[in-house]
């Protein structure tokens, strides 16, 4: 199966879970049958400049990013990390996390949610 750039999902967020700004999610997958029932995000997401995610906790779940450009600051359960291009952050479940672009360059980061 092949799925072509303009056939994807796309959702802006505002003020995800609180933070500033918005966010564009581009989903790379459509439903929880193409992560073979093992998650239920795999997606790129846009930060602006000044936009975020807001802290939030995983339960049942993990997240990972991989951010592809740009720089921020990733919230990793309370603590703060500057984060750049090629890092990957990890969430296990019953943590939390936030990201923040601090640059002045959008910020590009793959997202996935895989279950516990």
């Amino acid at each position: 199966m092949v799925r072509k750039g303009n056939e994807r999902n796309v959702e802006i967020a505002e003020h995800k879970f609180g933070a500033d700004g918005f966010i564009t999610v581009r989903h790379l997958t459509n439903n929880d049958e193409e992560l073979n029932g093992k998650g239920r995000v795999f997606a790129h997401t846009t930060l602006l400049p000044g936009c975020g995610i807001g802290f939030h906790v995983h339960t049942g779940e993990s997240e990972t990013y991989y951010i592809y450009s740009g720089s921020g600051e990733f919230n990793d359960n309370g603590t703060i990390v500057p984060v750049s291009a090629g890092d990957v952050t990890f969430t296990p479940s019953g943590t939390g996390h936030g990201m923040q672009n601090t640059g002045s360059e959008p910020m590009e980061i793959i997202a996935l949610i895989l279950y516990a």
